[in-house]
């Protein structure tokens, strides 16, 4: 089995990637980690062959160790990938420069191998604005590759449509979360795109350690992992139905001599569109090198799938897409909450008092001061929204992709409504006006995708609409219930 898989003409990085995600754990009591001593620990990693490592602007030290290697201790060529992940308030192309230079700083390098873009709230679309100057700072030369990090398979694909070159998206993957197996892996397989994957042990909880044990309270678990993927345990059926897919694991693992961590990460590393796993270590303590490496000695059968898929059938389903979990409840983070992020979501658009009862956005098309009117307005608990195109500022997103498009529109639908005080449930009547009547199925079931549990009136029509790259516009009626 080939342990390496290559992302781009540029970028070739070990199928296990170490994620330094556990430094910041290492050092949330306020300590700081000794950045050359914990340097050194990286060397057994790279000696064994696993020469990536996945890091954040928000892993503690994590940046400046992985530099400190590179620059000071390592003789192998090895690949240093990190994330941004801003706060969901508005930002200019300084701010992304900044964020950017801050990285090549701390890890003491010309240009990032992979920079890769986290965004909170796809209906404020300062996340396009984000992708395209990092997309100006991978033509200056600053960033060599652009990743996405928790993004779902509609907006992968509009990002995707808009002119970013985008070669990854790092995603949540296990036997407990199989979200990124069905509609992220059918757009991963169009625009040829890997998955880079974490989460695959579950925390540490996927392993025979936990096997046959009580279900620990929250007080005893440990790290901040742990305290995350208990939720996903939760989630998917609770503590019982998980010593069963335990079980099911010990029977395969036994069957090849081997351990239950490796059968999890062999079933995942197989999985369609899936570059890499994403493996944390806590540097330093326990490192597991050997033991993982073991996973490339495994070859699953279909006896083996089957047992497993079995298993996993009677696990309840993690709700939503991909990276769903950091934007829709229920929220699996290590707090089950979003506070230590950020405060509040600001409001995508600025709301603007007309009368004490009448307020009105503007979402800065062209067309808006164009023909004199609103993106949306609202009249006492009535929000009516104009027929929207997918335009940002004077670009067309989501290229000729109609899906792409309904999208995007819907997210500026959304964004309206959220801006004036409500929620896209309050929608209860959608227009749609479709350029090709061919695109009809597929801007209908991006359109279900949305709406399936809202349900609103609707109506779709052929028309010619105004400007011909535009494929599908939609307009919506909204009431905010008192």
């Amino acid at each position: 089995m080939n342990k390496y898989c290559k992302l781009s003409p540029n970028l070739k990085v070990s199928r296990i990637i170490t994620g330094l995600w556990q430094i910041a754990d290492m050092e949330k009591d306020g300590s700081s980690l000794d950045l050359n001593e914990t340097a050194k620990c990286m060397k057994p990693y790279v000696d064994a062959g696993i020469t990536t490592f996945d890091m954040a602007d928000h892993y503690g030290s994590a940046e400046l160790i992985a530099g400190s290697f590179r620059n000071n201790l390592s003789k192998e060529p090895i690949q240093l990938l990190t994330k941004w992940v801003p706060d969901p308030e508005q930002k200019t192309t300084q701010d992304v420069r900044s964020a950017v230079e801050i990285s090549l700083d701390r890890m003491q390098s010309e240009a990032i191998d992979l920079m890769q873009f986290h965004a909170w709230n796809y209906a404020n679309p300062y996340w396009l604005d984000c992708l395209f100057w990092l997309q100006e700072l991978k033509e200056e030369g600053l960033i060599k590759n652009i990743g996405l990090t928790n993004f779902d398979s509609a907006h992968l694909r509009i990002a995707l449509n808009s002119g970013v070159e985008i070669i990854s998206n790092q995603v949540s993957h296990s036997l407990l979360d199989q979200r990124a197996g069905s509609k992220m892996s059918e757009v991963c397989q169009e625009f040829n795109i890997k998955l880079l994957v974490f989460g695959v042990l579950a925390g540490g909880f996927l392993s025979e350690k936990w096997l046959g044990l009580p279900e620990p309270s929250r007080k005893h678990l440990t790290t901040w992992s742990q305290m995350k993927y208990k939720r996903y345990i939760d989630a998917t059926g609770g503590w019982e139905q998980f010593q069963k897919l335990l079980n099911t694991l010990q029977k395969v693992s036994e069957k090849h001599q081997s351990q239950i961590p490796i059968i999890a990460m062999k079933y995942i590393m197989d999985r369609p569109s899936v570059g890499a796993i994403i493996v944390g270590a806590r540097l330093g303590e326990n490192d597991h090198i050997k033991d993982n490496m073991k996973v490339f000695d495994i070859n699953l059968d279909e006896d083996d799938i089957n047992l497993i898929e079995n298993e996993q059938r009677q696990l309840l389903p993690i709700s939503g897409d991909c990276g769903d979990e950091y934007r829709k409840a229920p929220i699996l983070t290590a707090a089950g909450d979003l506070t230590h992020h950020f405060d509040a979501l600001p409001k995508p658009y600025k709301s603007i008092e007309i009368t004490k009862n009448r307020n009105t956005v503007n979402s800065g098309t062209l067309w808006e001061d164009l023909a004199g009117y609103s993106r949306a307005v609202k009249k006492d608990n009535y929000i009516a929204i104009s027929g929207t195109t997918a335009t940002h500022g004077e670009r067309v997103i989501g290229g000729n992709d109609a899906i792409a498009q309904t999208h995007f529109i819907i997210d500026k639908i959304e964004g309206s409504i959220e801006s004036l005080g409500g929620t896209l449930k309050d929608v209860i009547r959608t227009r749609i006006f479709i350029k090709n009547i061919k695109d009809w199925k597929a801007i209908a079931r991006a359109h279900g995708e949305r709406f399936r549990d809202i349900s609103p009136a609707n109506t779709m029509v052929k028309a010619e609409l105004i400007g011909s790259e535009y494929l599908v516009e939609i307009e919506a009626d909204a009431v905010i219930d008192k």
